[in-house]
């Protein structure tokens, strides 16, 4: 769904590959108590050097290779170049709202959520990580625009 909601085209998709559900699973599985444990999980499966600046776990929405590094940031590559400032904004909201959630949350769940209806799905996630209010309505607006169904209801009556 965010692939939808953010447009990213199939041309990109190379450098900006879907999160591995193994990895998930993995994840879930070991449950790792620290960063290094998460490292080797992160690593696992690729046989190049993990200090190699152009590592291949780098090419995924979520890339953790830079916070391994050195850099020690998380890289959200979906992202696509726009000059308009509200969808800019949306972004940056976006961001940060699921920076906070990542830091915040108390646990996670690898189920698929409904999308039945997409915009409904959208909107009520959006609402979730606090993307809630007035203030933030253009934010939901730019970033349920691609997708189908209707933001007000999940099944449509009628």
């Amino acid at each position: 769904m965010f692939y939808k909601a953010l447009e990213i085209k199939n041309e990109r998709m190379r450098y900006c590959k879907r999160m591995d559900n193994l990895l998930v699973e993995k994840m879930n599985r070991k449950k790792p108590k620290t960063m290094r444990e998460i490292e080797d999980i992160w690593y696992e499966g690729y046989s190049e050097s993990r200090s190699r600046h152009y590592h291949n776990s780098r090419y995924h929405f979520l890339n953790l290779h830079s916070f391994f590094r050195r850099n020690r940031t998380v890289e959200l590559r979906g992202f696509n170049s726009v000059l308009h400032a509200g969808k800019i904004r949306s972004f940056i909201v976006l961001s940060l709202a699921i920076n906070n959630q990542a830091l915040t949350q108390k646990s996670a769940s690898s189920k698929k959520p409904q999308v039945e209806n997409e915009k409904f799905a959208m909107r009520t996630y959006l609402n979730r990580i606090g993307l809630i209010g007035e203030e933030f309505a253009n934010c939901r607006s730019h970033l349920t625009k691609p997708l189908s169904g209707s933001a007000a209801w999940r099944f449509r009556v009628g």
